[in-house]
């Protein structure tokens, strides 16, 4: 199924509509759900959409965007 294939941060990034370092500042100061394979990190749709809805994206971290 397409739907369930791992995603990089590039598409993580433009389907959230932010930018990549936003990304990897999520993963490493408001814990965004990531999978290291190598040295690229992959995305889970799903996990991501969950951590979005659990209000992962928007905790205030010392004025962090």
């Amino acid at each position: 199924m397409m739907d369930d294939r791992w995603i990089s941060v590039e598409e993580v990034a433009a389907y959230l509509g932010v930018k990549r370092d936003t990304i990897y500042k999520w993963i490493d100061r408001r814990k965004m759900p990531a999978h290291k394979v190598g040295r690229l990190w992959k995305f889970r749709k799903e996990e991501v959409d969950q951590w979005i809805h659990s209000g992962g994206a928007s905790r205030d971290n010392s004025g962090e965007n």
